[in-house]
């Protein structure tokens, strides 16, 4: 395309959404120039690229042609055969402008500068084929050392063959305990790193060439690390500092200032933060705390985290930790506040949960002519229409007298709507973002849903926005 010619655009789209979609490319003004075709449908999202290629008769010049995000079918095959590049915009149309960049650029989360360990804490109890398979699960969710703990008065007779099958695959690896005896044999065996070192067993450092991890003894004693830190350059042997963060409310706030302290008399030395201590000793969502804690890292230039997933509100702390670091570096070396740059975070509410209000949802089911029930959810509540009304309620129950007669003659149609239903009233309650058909999403808290276990395979056909209409 000619460096002076704009851009042209082909919106495909249905007859229901034909006039907020030309709304909102107007409101845009965009740098480009567009067209907006109505294929002949009513429903945008029953748009598939078999449809499209039968019903568009004209490209009207475009440079590439941007469908429905719900728009089912093989859009590389469809632009091979009409020769023009096709792609699936957002969802919704609100989300247009967000889609062409006009709210924000999309950040570039690949660069970080925190090293994850990830503790499995009872080791001693598993045979090394369960510890590589723990150790995968954390690496591929952003684990850059597997740190394998020992137990109190727990024998750990396979540490040796534990940590070659991980070297075996690649691993780093870290070895957790107090006892220096345990220290040297994984030192020995070949760990990278050995935690924690205080400076009554600082001697094990010269035994091994693992990197220790000191800490100092006790905890406020930070002349302790003094001691160490001397001892250690002596002998120009690298180190990392953990001046231990406490949990709360048995000296959290006094850990902090330690480490901001340790940090202006070692401005250079490698530090890390046990942010297990906070999440695991702390009933509450932990996506948020890791933020916090990895956004103090950030600032005193910690490079260093040892996090646990021991109970089960800290079941996703490595990928937290893991999103949680790269938006703080980008947030500190763009300048810029956390906000806006990644959504994996904020699990239960998102800052724009209702993609239409009440009177837009009125004005819809006006148009509606065909008896599919369609649900959205707005600050008032639920609701659910069609061509013969639009009925609306806080609790799904108050809904069940107006869908008795669908309910009472269709098994398969009460079964999926009491889950969209469901579906739609958590969103409703927690402030999230439901859209009929697709799973909610509940960011680093859970793993995507799988395809086959998809709403789409379930639902019987003809209940839903999705079934493909006659033509």
């Amino acid at each position: 395309m000619p460096q002076n010619k704009r851009e042209h655009i082909l919106f495909l789209t249905g007859k229901l959404a034909e006039k907020q979609l030309k709304q909102t490319l107007e409101a845009m003004q965009p740098e480009f120039d567009y067209t907006v075709h109505q294929l002949g449908l009513t429903v945008a999202a029953l748009m598939t690229a078999d449809m499209i290629h039968r019903r568009l008769k004209d490209t009207f010049g475009a440079d590439r042609i941007v469908v429905p995000g719900r728009c089912r079918g093989d859009l590389e095959r469809l632009s091979q055969e009409l020769g023009i590049p096709v792609e699936r915009g957002p969802n919704e149309i609100k989300d247009l402008p967000a889609f062409f960049g006009q709210e924000r650029i999309q950040p570039d989360l690949s660069h970080y500068d925190i090293r994850i360990f990830a503790e499995i804490t009872d080791a001693p109890h598993l045979s090394p084929l369960q510890i590589l398979e723990q150790a995968d699960w954390y690496r591929r969710h952003g684990a850059d050392v597997i740190d394998l703990g020992f137990l109190p008065n727990t024998e750990f007779p396979h540490l040796e063959e534990a940590i070659e099958a991980l070297k075996t695959q690649g691993y780093v690896i870290s070895v957790d305990s107090l006892n220096s005896e345990d220290l040297l044999r994984g030192g020995r065996a070949g760990a990278d790193y050995l935690l924690s070192l205080t400076p009554a067993t600082l001697w094990v450092a010269d035994e091994v060439p693992s990197t220790p991890i000191v800490v100092p003894q006790p905890p406020a004693a930070l002349d302790s690390l003094e001691q160490a830190v001397n001892w250690l350059e002596q002998r120009a042997k690298p180190y990392i500092l953990d001046p231990i963060l406490e949990p709360i409310p048995f000296g959290f706030t006094a850990s902090i200032v330690r480490y901001y302290e340790i940090r202006r008399r070692y401005p250079q030395a490698e530090m890390l933060m046990g942010v297990g201590n906070l999440t695991e000793l702390s009933h509450a969502d932990t996506a948020g705390i890791n933020l916090l804690l990895l956004g103090i890292c950030s600032e005193l230039h910690i490079r260093n985290i040892l996090t646990t997933q021991v109970s089960g509100h800290c079941r996703r702390a490595v990928p937290e930790a893991d999103l949680a670091r790269r938006i703080l570096y980008y947030a500190r070396e763009h300048h810029t506040l956390p906000k806006h740059i990644h959504p994996g975070l904020m699990s239960l509410h998102e800052p724009k949960p209702f993609a239409y209000n009440l009177t837009e949802i009125q004005e819809l089911q006006s148009m509606i002519r065909d008896p599919s029930f369609r649900i959205q959810i707005t600050e008032e509540g639920i609701h659910i229409f069609n061509r013969d009304g639009l009925y609306s309620a806080t609790d799904p129950f108050g809904l069940f007298p107006h869908l008795r007669a669908e309910i009472e003659t269709d098994g398969g149609h009460a079964f999926y709507l009491g889950v969209e239903l469901a579906k739609a009233h958590i969103a409703w309650q927690l402030g999230k973002r439901y859209e009929q058909d697709e799973p909610l999403e509940w960011g680093c808290a859970a793993e995507p849903l799988q395809t086959e276990t998809n709403l789409h395979a379930y639902k019987p056909a003809g209940t839903t926005l999705q079934k493909t209409p006659k033509e």
